[in-house]
Formats: structure tokens, C-alpha cells, sequence
């Protein structure tokens, strides 16, 4: 008897603590969209864990692309452009209005394939400003976005000064763009002095990565 009262508490508690993470996430999404959906331009610094990261990028996706009808550049330093667009299609958000800047790893240097340019290196941040600047300036259209993803890679393959600078770099770009801004990192993987330098040029910060 005194073994089933502590399981059923047990159960009691998890199941407590799970709503309580669920509504905290979605608390965050409405939060997200109440402060952003009016606004032309920001900032948005959005950290996840990497349980999240799928989920979090997708959603953001699709309030850009399904909800906004903005179209983008996705900057990805994490998976080939191939693999995200496919994710993409599986969740009916169209990539087809988004210009990819693929900068993971891969032989053949920058060259262009599809609606995507591949840098071929995390390591090449004059090439990744460079095709940043074209991307943004090829989309025809005053509203626009830009994913950066992520700040916590960049880390694994440069410096923490250079990522500082580049940084500073981004946030001063998508300034001078006035476009829709979002940057992603893996707030457990990024050095916290880092995290404060994002949260200062950012104009909000969402966590989504639970109650730990």
C-alpha cells in the first residue's frame, strides 16, 4: 500500500511538472508573437536546447513563411541545406522563398546550388558576410528575414574574439538592413559571455528550452 501511494505522488509530480513545461513553452510562442507580429524589423535572439532545436526553428519558420508570408535567408551552419529544406516540405512550409546560405562542411568550395549558396567551411565568415549581403539584397521585397544558425557552432570553429566581432558585425548588418533578424544558439553549449553580448544587441530574447 505504502509502495502504490508513492508511485501514484510520483506519477502525481511528473505529470505536474510536464504540464508545467508545456504551458511554459507555449506562454513563450504566444509571447513571441504578440511582441514581433506588428513589427518590420528586430532582433530576436532565440535559445534552445537541443531536445527543441527542431521544433523551435520550424515554428519560427512557419510564422515567417505561413503566417507573415515573409520571405528569407536561412543561414545554416548546422545541416545541409538539403536535409532542412526536406524538413521543411515534410511540415508544408514552402522553401522555395528562402535563399539558403549553406556554410556546414562540404568539398568543392562556394558555389551555388538550387536557392542555395554553399560556403563549404564554418570557418569562412568573410564568405558567409559576403553571401549574406547578396542574399538579403536579391530578395525584392522591403519585408524580409534573416536565420542565423547557430551562434554555438560558429563557436566550435573560431575563436571566441572572432565570434565576439562577428557578433558585432551581424547585429550592426541586420541593423542597417532593417529586416526581421533571428539568431539561434543552444543556450547549454554557448559560453554565458557570449550569451550576454547576443542579449544586448538583441531587441528580445526567448528561451525555449523548459524549466530545468
Amino acid at each position: 500500500m505504502v509502495f502504490i501511494l508513492e508511485y501514484e505522488s510520483f506519477i502525481f509530480i511528473a505529470l505536474e511538472l510536464h504540464i508545467k513545461k508545456v504551458v511554459w513553452m507555449l506562454e513563450t510562442k504566444e509571447t513571441f508573437r504578440k511582441e514581433v507580429s506588428s513589427l518590420k524589423d528586430y532582433i530576436l535572439l532565440l535559445t534552445v536546447d537541443a531536445k527543441n532545436y527542431n521544433e523551435t526553428t520550424i515554428d519560427t519558420l512557419r510564422f515567417l513563411i505561413n503566417e507573415q508570408h515573409v520571405p528569407g535567408v536561412y543561414v545554416t551552419l548546422n545541416k545541409p541545406f538539403e536535409v532542412i529544406q526536406r524538413n521543411l516540405q515534410s511540415n508544408n512550409i514552402d522553401p522555395r522563398i528562402i535563399i539558403f546560405i549553406d556554410a556546414t562542411s562540404r568539398p568543392g568550395g562556394v558555389k551555388k546550388i538550387e536557392n542555395c549558396l554553399a560556403i563549404g567551411s564554418q570557418e569562412k565568415l568573410s564568405d558567409i558576410s559576403v553571401a549574406m549581403d547578396q542574399a538579403i539584397n536579391a530578395l525584392q521585397t522591403d519585408d524580409k528575414f534573416l536565420i542565423f544558425d547557430s551562434i554555438n557552432t560558429l563557436s566550435i570553429f573560431n575563436k571566441q574574439a572572432t565570434v565576439a566581432r562577428f557578433i558585432h558585425f551581424l547585429a550592426g548588418k541586420i541593423r542597417e538592413w532593417k529586416i526581421k533578424g533571428i539568431i539561434i544558439t543552444l543556450e547549454k553549449e554557448t559560453e554565458q559571455s557570449l550569451l550576454d553580448e547576443l542579449t544586448q544587441f538583441s531587441d528580445f530574447r526567448v528561451d525555449t528550452g523548459g524549466e530545468s
